[in-house]
């Protein structure tokens, strides 16, 4: 039997990872959704896309949450777009309405699942998930720092005129401002990139990493990025079912892991089929130490907001 996955949310990011899990046969896919027809239209069309992709892989759109009934893993990517202008803290209270309601139904109807989460503000998100379902930290993940890390390589990757495949990068911290990209930890071939490149340069691209979502925001004026988006939770849910024991930077709870505790931050985990099955601990410079701390004290912001 194959692996079942629900996809809560058929806007381009939840239907772009459906059509990634599907063209990869990784399982079976409910995508669900408030919005009537909008799931069900998605969900036949790629449906129909089978015999020519080539995919035995079902997929089902439904506004009923029965239809997602023990799910492997449910992704939420549930909540308001960001707008040009709009923080991703400004989605804050709203977006905790959402993800709250659609954790609710998740515990309801599939209860050994794990979840990643997508919705912004990522960080404060994925610990709503994780207070309101009740899940072991290791069963609720946060998708971020995959997606910057591949915007950070892609960047690299364009200054120096390599391969992708050769990159090597991780960014840590929250999603958005306090991320916190290590240059001494990204190489190319296994070079780090700081024998590779100016400090300047170096600083560039940090910068336009942390400014990715935003940069790709003022550029579509109606919307925001879905493609990278989607490759990166596709990789996550890849990882989970293969149980690869992949590194990959993920938004995990912390219980004392870089001096932090209680709070969902960016740091290299090691994914397979029970989740988070370690956190990796790397050594950081006091500079980066202290780069790491700011998300925390940010996420902590929030959640007092929203009290979770």
């Amino acid at each position: 039997m194959r692996k079942k996955v629900t996809i809560v949310g058929s806007g381009n990011v939840g239907a772009t990872a459906a059509q990634r899990i599907v063209d990869k046969e990784l399982a079976d896919v409910v995508l669900i959704d408030i919005i009537e027809g909008v799931p069900q239209g998605k969900g036949l069309d790629l449906l129909q896309s089978g015999p020519i992709e080539g995919y035995d892989s079902h997929i089902l759109g439904t506004n009923d949450y029965r239809d997602t009934a023990n799910s492997d893993i449910v992704v939420i990517t549930a909540g308001l777009p960001r707008k040009p202008g709009m923080s991703r803290d400004d989605l804050l209270v709203k977006n905790y309405e959402i993800v709250k309601g659609v954790t609710e139904q998740v515990v309801r109807h599939s209860p050994r699942s794990i979840l990643i989460v997508v919705s912004n503000p990522l960080d404060a998100m994925v610990q709503t998930a994780f207070r309101i379902s009740g899940f072991p930290k290791n069963r609720v993940i946060g998708m971020a720092g995959v997606l910057d890390s591949a915007r950070f390589r892609t960047f690299i990757a364009l200054e120096l005129n390599v391969s992708v495949e050769n990159i090597h990068a991780f960014v840590l911290g929250g999603h958005g401002d306090t991320m916190v990209p290590l240059p001494r930890y990204s190489t190319v071939a296994g070079i780090p990139i700081t024998e590779l490149l100016p400090r300047e340069k170096i600083d560039a691209l940090v910068k336009r990493t942390r400014d990715g979502g935003a940069e790709i925001v003022s550029l579509l004026k109606t919307g925001s990025a879905y493609y990278a988006p989607s490759a990166a939770t596709v990789e996550m849910v890849e990882a989970i079912f293969k149980d690869k024991k992949k590194i990959l930077p993920c938004a995990a709870y912390l219980e004392g892991e870089y001096g932090i505790r209680g709070f969902y931050v960016g740091v290299p985990v090691k994914l397979g089929k029970s989740g988070v099955e370690e956190i990796i601990q790397i050594k950081l410079t006091p500079e980066e130490d202290a780069a790491l701390k700011k998300p925390a004290n940010a996420v902590k912001e929030l959640v007092e907001i929203i009290k979770v």
